[in-house]
């Protein structure tokens, strides 16, 4: 879903919670295990219990769809996510918000890139992440039907499982903008399409070439896993990239956004260094971040 021009991430729930004490190394890994657990039962509704009417409707736009089991995967993260830690706040894309008492905010997508999950393409994920102080301190992307989990804690790396095998996420060179392969994604709002559009039609002789894959969840880790060796994208939300940005981050990537300022629904880039500054400075000689 995307956001009106000079939206910023909002903050979940209504009041203003803060926690003055250090946070206890310990939480990180704990907040960590309980977001595997809630994306890989969010990952089995959605793949094995997926019914043949999705009872499609709209959101932002009639391109912009929403389906039962959306919800029913949000609800579900939400339910697991309480039953060990009841206190905690969650901020969801179907309507979730509640600020909790502990700290702890769980910032979830139930499904990043609906729209492939309703054409069943493979390419959609389940992404959940745990916000301390509006710090993003542990985060699980999944990708059921890809078999692939990416997972990360604040100062502890990043790692991907698939196969049943788990490997850390590393910093890798990347080559100049030139022979680089970028992600990107689109909005829903006819106008923002227009623009990036233009955008696009800028960038692309400038690159190896461009990927548009449906899940800005997915095409930042796939960042992180060397499968991209750039990403950008306006539009994008705090629930789209609270758990990937870590992945990514902790792989040793930079995420941020336009002109030095942080990622945001007005711009996210992903990128190793220097490939980030190059990518970034023709987005903002391009006006990327406005339509």
């Amino acid at each position: 879903m995307t956001e009106p021009p000079g939206a910023s991430y909002p903050a979940a729930g209504s009041q203003d919670v803060s926690v003055t004490t250090p946070l206890d190394p310990a939480l990180p890994a704990q907040l960590l295990h309980v977001a595997l657990d809630a994306a890989h039962r969010a990952s089995h509704l959605l793949t094995e219990q997926r019914p043949a009417d999705l009872r499609v409707a709209s959101k932002s736009s009639p391109t912009d769809p929403v389906t039962v089991m959306d919800k029913a995967s949000e609800r579900l993260i939400v339910e697991t996510v309480r039953a060990v830690r009841p206190d905690d706040g969650v901020f969801g894309e179907e309507g979730s918000d509640s600020a909790g008492s502990s700290g702890v905010v769980w910032v979830i997508d139930p499904i990043d890139g609906t729209v492939n999950y309703l054409y069943a393409h493979p390419h959609w994920s389940v992404s959940i992440a745990a916000e301390v102080d509006g710090e993003v301190v542990a985060g699980v992307v999944t990708a059921p039907v890809l078999d692939e989990t990416y997972a990360a804690v604040v100062g502890g790396g990043a790692s991907i499982t698939t196969g049943g095998k788990t490997r850390r996420l590393e910093f890798r060179s990347a080559p100049p903008l030139e022979q680089a392969l970028i992600g990107t994604g689109f909005g829903y709002a006819p106008e923002r399409r227009r623009s990036q559009g233009r955008v696009l039609a800028e960038l692309i002789p400038r690159v190896r070439d461009i990927r548009r894959d449906g899940s800005a969840a997915l095409d930042i880790c796939a960042v992180a896993l060397g499968r991209l060796d750039g990403y950008y994208e306006r539009g994008v939300n705090r629930w789209d990239t609270a758990a990937a940005g870590l992945v990514a981050r902790e792989a040793g990537v930079r995420v941020g956004g336009l002109r030095g300022d942080r990622d945001s629904p007005q711009m996210t880039v992903a990128a190793p260094e220097p490939l980030f500054r190059t990518l970034a400075g023709v987005l903002a000689e391009l006006e990327a971040d406005r339509d």
